[in-house]
């Protein structure tokens, strides 16, 4: 049946090229049929051949990225048919390419930029190279299909076969080692290399998840930590879980210690065990030194972490708007062993889902993303792989400290520019956050204390320790001008204080589900009203989440930025501690029974001042079945506050229109039961001014 199926589309490829005058025998065509897991929605191609060589060829290629395999039956998905047209090559492997008896021609002089300086150099025609010549860089060989650059200390050689055959004839410049100080030019590769590793993980994350939460709005983080779990280096992805992963590391490394062998992969959501709210699930991968006859021994650690947008708990879309514990917020993956030994743990994984008191609506979607994050980290651990070999480890363990140290340096120079500085920051609900931010001068360090802050709440906008430092460290970051990895020397000239029992360290089951999300941005404006640097950026995210039995959705919406000394504030943008997008609407309203009434600025929302804040965000969606609503956001009784003089940005507002008319007004954390042809309007609130209008 597939063989009849290319035999088809071969025979049309074929006769395609044929009318473009290209010779049958010049044709080479390539069947290749796309396989996948019955059940997962990632195809991975393979050549057309018998059933026994497609499916070890498949084997060989998924477990490459997704590091394990799985027992279920595959799926033909397409048959595809590449017809390829060459063009005539000239003949380089006969021995007179060049007539030895002609006064070759000089060479063409060319300008190459090579070793920090421009070169005349000779640039040679392949064609006219005989074999057994010779070119000594630097210069260039130019052919049909190639440009190949011979650097200074090589020499390419043509062989009897006609290869172009590189080799060094001068050894390269001592790379710098693993000194004790940094070599500046190194430390700037390592810093944007350690980044890179990050970001190829998200973008792989981002290529093979199957929901839109993290496959359309980007909800999630890569990153790279060191052996103890201090994060090193990340993807500018979202700052709320690159703050916070280092605590989920570290508590998988408490617990497991030396129990931990090359193949497993965890999982961590738990808030009160290194998580910050039930639907950011860590994926967490070791990276093993295996080579020699010792014991393995763990190098670093690759983690993505990924908003999955069910989890189970109250409402569809697992950001409940009344939880009041956290077994109300859904499944908790509390140091999970996801992968042993190169198995995905599925028919576990599964009971872990569905069996909860409040479990997953969507089981297979959670299963889809946790492999999608399995394979980022994959990709994460060949990369480090890579690097190793390039570098050597004791070079590449050196440049882990020094861009470490590097960032540190960097946030002692921006407390030198600091003033004490102390701010109550009042919530919707009434609960304050106390900050005082003092500098120590002579140590070059700061204490950022809050003491003062409200006790524990009742309500779900408790936020674990572990997201207190995310926004502390996001805020300093910030502060720094220069272009360095967010990382954990971030943190080491800061001493952060935060009582027990407190909304920011609250004791288990207490609710946490808004503290990630929105207590998050409260603890940023507070910090940044504290040190007088810029107002209020909205202090919400927005949270929407909606969905029945068979659809769960969540989306953060964006609001107005905050103004500072000499910049106004953004329009409808993601502010501080989230830096997701939104799903486009033609996505949105293919996966879900929605329709995109508006996205519209706010005109006139943002606050006044020398400099303006941004305007908000009039989100309108109309359903096409019957859902429930839940909303998660702030600054709907509160407004944004202004600094120096500015004023605050409006409020924002929830409602639902009814089909018949009438309206429903919601607070800012509600939920509500929809039916076809409601429509839920979201306006966002404006940022604060700065200076006096």
């Amino acid at each position: 049946m597939l063989t009849d199926v290319a035999d088809t589309l071969e025979a049309a490829a074929r006769s395609e090229l044929s009318q473009e005058a290209v010779p049958a025998e010049r044709i080479r065509v390539s069947r290749r049929v796309r396989l996948r897991y019955d059940g997962t929605d990632t195809a991975v191609p393979v050549d057309l051949a018998g059933v026994d060589a497609m499916v070890a060829a498949f084997e060989t290629a998924y477990r490459r990225t997704y590091s394990f395999l799985m027992d279920r039956p595959l799926i033909a998905e397409a048959v595809t048919v590449e017809a390829v047209g060459l063009s005539e090559q000239p003949d380089l492997a006969r021995p007179g390419a060049a007539d030895p008896a002609a006064v070759a021609a000089p060479p063409e002089t060319v300008r190459l930029y090579s070793r920090g300086a421009w070169h005349d150099v000779p640039l040679h025609e392949r064609t006219d190279l005989r074999a057994g010549d010779t070119v000594g860089g630097p210069a260039v060989v130019a052919e049909a299909d190639a440009t190949t650059v011979v650097d200074d200390g090589w020499q390419a050689g043509v062989t009897p076969h006609g290869h172009l055959l590189m080799h060094r004839v001068r050894s390269a410049p001592e790379t710098p080692g693993a000194g004790r100080r940094a070599d500046p030019v190194l430390l700037e590769i390592f810093n944007n290399l350690f980044m890179s590793i990050a970001e190829q993980m998200g973008a792989r994350l981002e290529s093979i998840a199957q929901s839109v939460n993290i496959r359309e709005r980007l909800d999630f983080s890569c990153a790279l930590f060191d052996p103890d779990g201090n994060l090193i280096a990340n993807a500018p992805h979202i700052p709320v879980h690159l703050g916070s992963m280092s605590a989920s590391i570290k508590e998988v490394v408490r617990r497991r210690g030396t129990g931990m062998r090359p193949g497993d992969v965890y999982a961590v959501n738990d808030p009160y065990h290194g998580g910050t709210h039930l639907p950011d699930i860590t994926v967490i991968t070791p990276v093993f030194q295996t080579a020699g006859t010792g014991r393995p021994r763990i190098l670093f650690y690759v983690a993505s972490r990924g908003h999955h947008a069910e989890i189970g708990g109250l409402t569809p879309g697992s950001m409940p708007a009344n939880s009041r514990n956290v077994h109300e917020e859904g499944v908790l993956f509390d140091n999970w062993l996801l992968v042993e030994d190169g198995r995905f743990r599925q028919e576990e994984t599964t009971r872990l889902l569905t069996e909860a008191p409040y479990p997953s609506r969507s089981p297979a979607t959670n299963l889809a993303d946790l492999r999608a994050q399995i394979a980022a980290n994959a990709m994460g651990v060949d990369e480090v792989g890579r690097m190793i070999d390039h570098f050597g480890l004791d070079v590449v363990q050196a440049y882990m400290r020094h861009v470490q140290d590097n960032a540190e340096e960097a946030v002692r120079r921006v407390i030198d520019a600091l003033a004490d500085g102390e701010y109550r920051y009042e919530t919707d609900s009434g609960a304050t956050i106390a900050v005082r931010v003092v500098v120590d001068r002579v140590n070059r360090s700061a204490t950022v204390d809050f003491t003062g802050t409200s006790p524990q709440l009742e309500t779900n906008f408790n936020a674990p320790t572990s997201v207190v430092v995310a926004a502390v460290l996001y805020v300093f970051r910030t502060l720094v001008a220069g272009d360095i990895p967010l990382n954990e020397g971030c943190l080491r000239p800061l001493r952060i204080v935060v009582p027990d029992g407190s909304m920011l360290a609250p004791a288990h089951p207490a609710a946490v589900v808004a503290g990630n999300v929105e207590t998050s941005q409260a603890i940023v404006g507070a910090l940044y009203a504290a040190l007088g640097l810029q107002a209020e950026g909205s202090g919400t995210m927005n949270n929407v989440s909606f969905g029945n039995a068979r659809h769960q959705y969540y989306e953060t919406v964006a609001s107005g930025a905050g103004a500072g000394d000499g910049f106004d504030g953004a329009s409808v943008v993601q502010t501080h501690m989230t830096n997701s997008r939104l799903t486009d609407p033609e996505v949105l309203e293919q996966r879900f029974p929605v329709l995109v009434d508006a996205f519209a600025v706010r005109r006139g929302s943002g606050g006044a001042g020398r400099w303006r804040g941004g305007d908000g965000a009039v989100r309108r969606i109309r359903f096409r079945e019957p859902m429930t609503v839940s909303t998660l956001s702030g600054h709907r009784r509160v407004p944004p506050y202004g600094l120096a003089g500015g004023s605050p940005g409006a409020l924002g507002a929830n409602r639902v229109q009814r089909a018949d008319g009438s309206v429903v007004h919601l607070a800012g954390c509600d939920a509500v039961e929809v039916r076809p042809g409601d429509v839920l309007v979201i306006e966002t609130p404006g940022g604060g001014g700065y200076g006096s209008p």
